[in-house]
């Protein structure tokens, strides 16, 4: 798939059309190239004029990429090699535009910040691109934003047609930019990754400015947020009531995404968590760790400063939680030991994945309340009874402590995203029944302080498999 960006410049302009290097912050005599998870992007420009410019972001997919490490399960081999998303997979493309242009998409340009502010007359042409709903969807999406649009079809034997997109228009390079990532995947009605609550400030950040008054903000909503109708319904609810510039604050939507920090921050229960987990991994001689739904990389940085801990994958479904995780770990800064010792990978926690067997322990820290409780047998079968690693240590909070935070309403839970919080006696029956029928045998404990009626605030399982039980005995 490709995105040509065409800047046009008159001959009486205060601009020339190559100055399309400064915005996009790619010079156009050089060819830039970068590795995604999808594929290869290239950037190139077939034409450089005073007059007219072109850049060319190019995604060449990986389809052997693409099911490398999936479960033979989940959809057939064969199906996920023989398809069409290679050719149309929009969502690869979107995320190609913000690896790309991140800066650019943010309205910054360091020597043209004049021309970056204005509108400008662009040429886009997005091919071959997938369109869920016929040529009607590609009207509805784009015409209202000031786009005149043409298209050409060049298939219309799939679910989906296969179009190559033609629209003008004068705008800022920022909006351009937005539109194409938020809309290039609602085009398809599919996105290639899991998404959660935290696409929700993805989509209204992106949208800054041009989605509230949309007439299909209802529809991209839905598309955008995978018809999830619970997720789509709280960005329409955002978009009403104006929240839509506040969260825009990476910083305040952390903190509103947080409450359960700021209600358990006075007994410093996070630490004590992340300390107990990796202490226990210590007294069980662990070398290699698969930290699932890791976060920002909190227990992995622990980790990290122990010896012993030969191999750490951290896991999560969020890509803009693994960006950060990479950020507070330095990553980019790491050399060829940290690299071979250290990786992050995007997955869900819910299907099978090769790549999580041979490690010795599997940790869960606060995670497993943010799975709908129908999916928790998928990640049981996935985790004890395929990966199974010797060890796997498990937290989550205890409903019963709620009551003694007052700051809390009643009948509700410590984070929005929790889809469910056990008393000490439900998770120890879970934790039996899963220990029984995987070959486990499993010990629990309160975590914090101790209170003589509600128990403690956090609550931990350490699952052994059983043969290794057997060895050692």
């Amino acid at each position: 798939m490709q995105i040509e960006l065409t800047l046009l410049a008159a001959e009486d302009a205060d601009y020339i059309a190559r100055d399309l290097g400064f915005l996009l912050h790619k010079h156009p005599e050089h060819l830039h190239e970068r590795e995604t998870a999808a594929g290869k992007v290239s950037i190139f420009y077939p034409e450089v004029g005073d007059r007219r410019t072109t850049a060319v972001l190019y995604l060449d997919i990986d389809p052997i990429g693409l099911v490398r490490g999936k479960n033979r399960e989940s959809d057939g081999l064969l199906a996920q090699y023989v398809n069409d998303r290679p050719y149309v997979a929009n969502s690869f493309l979107s995320v190609a535009i913000s690896k790309s242009f991140g800066q650019s998409m943010s309205g910054r340009s360091k020597e043209k910040q004049n021309l970056a502010d204005r509108d400008l007359p662009f040429e886009i042409r997005v091919t071959p691109v997938a369109v869920a709903g016929g040529s009607k969807m590609i009207d509805e999406l784009f015409a209202p934003l000031g786009y005149s649009v043409s298209f050409e079809v060049l298939s219309e034997d799939t679910v989906r047609g296969i179009y190559d997109i033609r629209m003008s228009g004068n705008l800022p390079l920022k909006s351009v930019l937005n539109h194409l990532y938020v809309l290039v995947p609602v085009l398809d009605n599919a996105k290639h990754y899991w998404i959660d609550v935290e696409e929700i400030d993805k989509l209204l950040a992106k949208g800054e400015g041009w989605l509230t008054d949309h007439p299909a903000k209802e529809i991209i909503a839905r598309r955008a947020l995978k018809n999830r109708r619970a997720l789509a319904s709280k960005a329409l609810a955002r978009l009403a009531d104006g929240s839509e510039e506040d969260d825009v604050s990476e910083e305040r939507a952390e903190r509103k995404s947080a409450p359960e920090d700021a209600l358990e921050k006075p007994i410093r229960l996070h630490d004590l968590r992340l300390d107990t987990v990796a202490d226990v991994l210590k007294s069980n001689n662990v070398a290699s760790v698969l930290d699932l739904g890791c976060g920002e990389g909190k227990l992995i940085g622990r980790l990290l400063k122990e010896r012993g801990f030969d191999r750490i994958v951290g896991v999560d479904p969020s890509i803009r939680t693994l960006e950060k995780a990479a950020r507070l770990l330095r990553l980019d800064q790491a050399g060829d030991a940290l690299r071979e010792r250290l990786s992050l990978q995007m997955g869900s926690l819910t299907y099978g994945d090769r790549r999580w067997k041979n490690f010795d322990a599997a940790t869960l820290v606060e995670v497993i309340e943010h799975i709908d409780p129908p999916r928790l047998s998928s990640l049981e079968l996935s985790l004890f009874g395929d990966a199974r690693p010797r060890l796997v240590v498990i937290t989550t909070p205890n409903r019963e402590y709620n009551a003694l935070f007052e700051a809390m309403p009643r009948d509700t839970f410590r984070h929005p995203d929790h889809r469910f919080e056990w008393t000490r006696a439900e998770f120890e029956v879970w934790a039996v029944r899963v220990a029984r029928e995987h070959g486990y045998a499993v010990t629990c404990q309160p975590l914090g302080p101790e209170d003589e009626s509600h128990g403690g605030p956090s609550q931990m399982a350490v699952f052994t498999y059983a043969a290794q039980i057997e060895v050692a005995a």
